[in-house]
């Protein structure tokens, strides 16, 4: 059984363009979640007194899943259409310590 591919996405949005960015986001997740199976969990939230400042936690099924995500057309629309909106992001690799929902 292949591993799970867990990450934070750290981002920091053009505050002046953070509607159009988090509409673009939506978009990119709800068709991601839809359409790709190895795509098991995103969750995006924003700090409250900085909302320009995003993290997504992502699980991917395994690695492979993961680059096959990065190569949807979903995925590059997002990726293209946000590309001047972003100024900056971090990816960390974490490791689960207890994943769970209810």
């Amino acid at each position: 059984m292949a591993e799970k591919l867990v990450r934070i996405a750290e981002l920091e949005i053009d505050p002046t363009r953070i509607d159009a960015y988090r509409a673009l986001l939506c978009e990119e997740m709800e068709a991601s979640l839809y359409k790709e199976p190895g795509v098991l969990q995103l969750q995006a939230v924003a700090e409250r007194d900085h909302p320009e400042r995003l993290h997504i936690f992502e699980v991917y099924a395994s690695r492979e899943a993961y680059e096959a995500h990065l190569t949807t057309p979903h995925f590059l629309k997002y990726k293209h259409a946000t590309a001047d909106m972003v100024k900056a992001l971090r990816l960390i690799d974490v490791d689960p310590v207890m994943l769970r929902t209810k």
